[in-house]
């Protein structure tokens, strides 16, 4: 299967997560996992919250941002990936100039 993010709906998120500013997203969900190409503007930020049942894996495309998971801060850029595994807190920020863009998949976890 090929997904093409082209062909789906960029949404605009505003405040997501209690963050600052707006969010976009092209997300593909099949009911089991999400898997979506995000946009960051500068002064935006996706706010904390915690996956439960759930993980994350982003791989960001082009920008930097800062991510902020279970205590731990780190600037991610181009090539980095960052795991939030299930029952981490985390949160994603945009301070730079450019956008984030970025890569991510959220698997359900079933117990």
């Amino acid at each position: 299967m090929t997904i093409d993010f082209n062909e789906i709906e960029e949404k605009q998120n505003h405040h997501y997560w209690d963050g600052d500013g707006d969010f976009y997203a092209r997300i593909y969900n099949d009911g089991l996992n999400k898997i979506l190409k995000g946009r960051l503007p500068k002064g935006s930020s996706i706010g904390f919250h915690k996956h439960e049942n759930t993980s994350e894996v982003i791989y960001v495309i082009s920008g930097s941002g800062i991510v902020h998971c279970d205590g731990n801060t780190k600037i991610i850029t181009k090539g980095d990936c960052h795991y939030c595994k299930d029952g981490s807190t985390h949160s994603l920020q945009n301070p730079f100039d450019e956008d984030l863009i970025f890569f991510a998949v959220i698997p359900n976890h079933f117990k």
